[in-house]
């Protein structure tokens, strides 16, 4: 009998911890703007599972996460940095650091997360474990564009001097580079998925800046300068937003400010290759994983609207309307499905990427970011 107890004790012993095991990696959050709270989904049952709450001003929040996929770093709009355990479904940690932030980004060895601040400017540095900070690097502006790049540093561009910092933690204290002469105020930027190429987009000219970040004294590169001239500038309704960008077949496809187009950039010349006329102002510009298909929507008032694009022809190749105020898009890490919030009808919509099918609609509270756990191991996600 005893030969026979034992094993039946390990056996429930190993069922009752199966139990507790929370796997991480097939989940998300959506952001919900109207109520401060996030709702954690589950890619593979389409599925809300749980709502986490009490995380301030979301209006214009994002989030990074931890290197092993358990907690989420989210930036409010009022400030606040909170650090939220998904697996418990809590906030664990939570500070108000700045009067009014605008993103972060974590280091590549996940023990520092920087915070983007407007109010008062530049950018503060904590301590991935306790919120603490560690950095306070004041630089006399908003900020805009703030990035992890390898060797634990961090990139970012000020609005009002039109300069990019780069803040090196390899040796603990921070070790500033200031690259001045970016342009007219700088209003967001991307990193490339190697760690090299960062790129601002300017809203006080027609054009972009470009830095190669393996170069020792990185100088800033002109990216299609003057894209927009002869042409009349529409009204800017919302910013275009370069971390939703896209790369694919060795292209940069970037949205145009005031203008219904997207902008197609060889990503090693640097030089234009193509344009595509869009239904409205461009906000993302996102590539499907394989970079087979770009998905864009649009400002205000003509956001109701996606349209797919073929990177191959350049050509639009797909155009539904999925509901009022399509605010982002999200696509599973290997690009099957892409989902979609649409904040005033409520819901986040999944849709298969192949045939354009939706798949199932999940009831949200003016869902806005969405958030898969594959971006912690994304550069510049």
């Amino acid at each position: 009998m005893k030969r026979l107890f034992a094993p039946v004790l390990m056996s429930m012993a190993s069922i009752a911890a199966a139990d507790t095991i929370v796997a991480t990696g097939d989940l998300g959050l959506v952001v919900e703007r109207a109520e401060g709270s996030l709702l954690l989904v589950d890619q593979s049952e389409r599925a809300a599972i749980g709502r986490i709450e009490g995380l301030g001003d979301l209006s214009h929040a994002s989030l990074v996460y931890s290197p092993d996929e358990r907690f989420a770093f989210v930036f409010g709009r009022d400030g606040g940095l909170s650090k939220v355990d998904i697996v418990e479904q809590e906030v664990v940690a939570r500070v108000m650091q700045a009067g009014n932030s605008i993103g972060g980004a974590i280091s590549d060895d996940g023990t520092l997360v920087a915070v983007s601040n407007y109010e008062p400017g530049g950018v503060r540095v904590f301590d991935t474990e306790t919120l603490e900070m560690v950095a306070d690097i004041p630089t006399g502006s908003k900020t805009i564009g703030l990035v992890d790049a390898p060797g634990r540093r961090f990139v970012f561009t000020t609005w009002d001097e039109g300069e990019t910092w780069i803040a090196d933690f390899s040796a603990g204290d921070p070790a500033i580079t200031k690259v001045v002469g970016m342009g007219a105020n700088p209003y967001d930027a991307l990193i490339t998925s190697d760690g090299r190429t960062y790129i601002t987009g300017l809203f006080g000219q027609d054009g972009l800046t470009a830095l190669d970040l393996w170069d020792a004294t990185p100088e800033p590169t002109p990216v299609l300068p003057g894209y927009g001239r002869g042409q009349e500038d529409l009204p800017v309704y919302k910013m275009p937003h370069l971390e939703g960008w896209a790369k694919a077949a060795g292209e940069f496809v970037l949205p145009a400010v005031g203008h219904h187009q997207v902008l197609w950039v060889d990503a090693t010349t640097l030089e234009e290759t193509g344009r595509t006329d869009t239904h409205g102002q461009p906000v993302f510009a996102m590539a499907r994983p394989d970079g087979r298909q770009v998905w864009v929507n649009f400002a205000h008032p003509l956001n109701d609207t996606i349209q797919v694009i073929d990177t191959v022809s350049k050509e639009i190749v797909h155009e539904f309307k999925p509901g009022p105020a399509v605010l982002h898009m999200e696509f599973t890490p290997r690009g099957h499905e892409v989902w979609i919030s649409v904040r005033d009808a409520g819901k986040v919509m999944i849709y298969d990427t192949q045939t354009f099918e939706k798949l199932r609609e999940v009831e949200a509270d003016s869902p806005s970011g969405i958030f898969f756990t594959a971006r912690a191991h994304r550069t510049g996600l």
